[in-house]
């Protein structure tokens, strides 16, 4: 069943974005080279207790970071260690969560560590970017959560190929409700499958996690015997983007945005939702 939010509810969720959203701002500043995913994690930890937000990911089914850090070939779910040091012409996705009030937001980005990154892993970070924004200019009331699925996929699909011949949008995992928990229905895929039919009606108090992830090369991909880091088959580097998402009456508002997400969505036509903490 997919969870409807009040105003006063979505008002939270919110609060809880406004904190993953400095949590990402410090973060991607610290990103540099020399610097370990530990020390990040770190300074994740430090921005939840100075906001008075607590973590979503720490302990989430045994996991030990307060943030995912997923470097080059990792997709997802990477675990923050002293051992995983950036170097330069890396990328690394944050995946940061915080709830506040018993409230959930949740968003990822993907950081370029240093110089000298090829212009093919740009312009990934670029496709994926902008994928999510097609996605969630596509969350309108009335609509179908078809609809969010089949813009995500109908932009990459538009891009010119990669060097690599191919962008491998990833299957096996993709967004979600959010809400009083992290995880909720409904799932997001970021492709069309026809066999799911056309999903749920897009209703105001519905909040979705988009996030596409993709890679410059497979869409296949497999778990690393710690049980949580997701890396392509193929070694080919991925990225990660993803915003937390309410839909009201007045339309969508990007709630892991520092602006709601006003300025790109005016980009696409579309006008966020009023702020309700402005």
């Amino acid at each position: 069943m997919v969870e409807i939010k009040t105003p006063e509810q979505i008002a939270k969720m919110r609060a809880a974005g406004l904190v993953v959203a400095e949590m990402h701002r410090r973060c991607a500043a610290a990103a540099v080279p020399g610097v370990s995913t530990a020390e990040l994690d770190e300074i994740a930890a430090a921005t939840l207790r100075e906001m008075g937000a607590k973590p979503n990911f720490l302990g989430y089914g045994g996991f030990t970071g307060n943030i995912c850090t997923s470097v080059n070939d990792v997709v997802v779910h990477g675990i923050p260690g002293p051992e995983t040091v950036l170097a330069s012409g890396d990328i690394i996705s944050i995946d940061a969560g915080a709830v506040v009030d018993g409230w959930h937001a949740d968003a990822a980005l993907t950081v370029f560590v240093g110089e000298g990154h090829p212009e093919e892993v740009r312009e990934l970070s670029r496709v994926t970017d902008a994928s999510l924004w097609a996605g969630i200019a596509a969350m309108r009331k009335g609509g179908r959560l078809v609809d969010i699925s089949k813009a995500v996929e109908g932009y990459i699909r538009r891009q010119p190929r990669p060097a690599s011949g191919k962008y491998g949008i990833i299957e096996e995992y993709g967004g979600h409700g959010i809400g009083s928990a992290m995880h909720m229905d409904p799932h997001v895929l970021n492709y069309v499958e026809r066999r799911r039919g056309r999903g749920p009606k897009l209703v105001p108090g519905m909040c979705l996690a988009i996030e596409p992830m993709v890679s410059l090369g497979t869409a296949k991909t497999h778990v690393l015997d710690d049980e949580w880091t997701v890396k392509t088959n193929d070694g080919s580097w991925a990225a990660h983007w993803e915003h937390s998402v309410a839909l009201t009456e007045q339309g969508p508002l990007v709630l892991t945005a520092v602006d709601g997400g006003a300025a790109r969505l005016a980009e696409l036509g579309v006008r966020a939702a009023p702020d309700p903490l402005a």
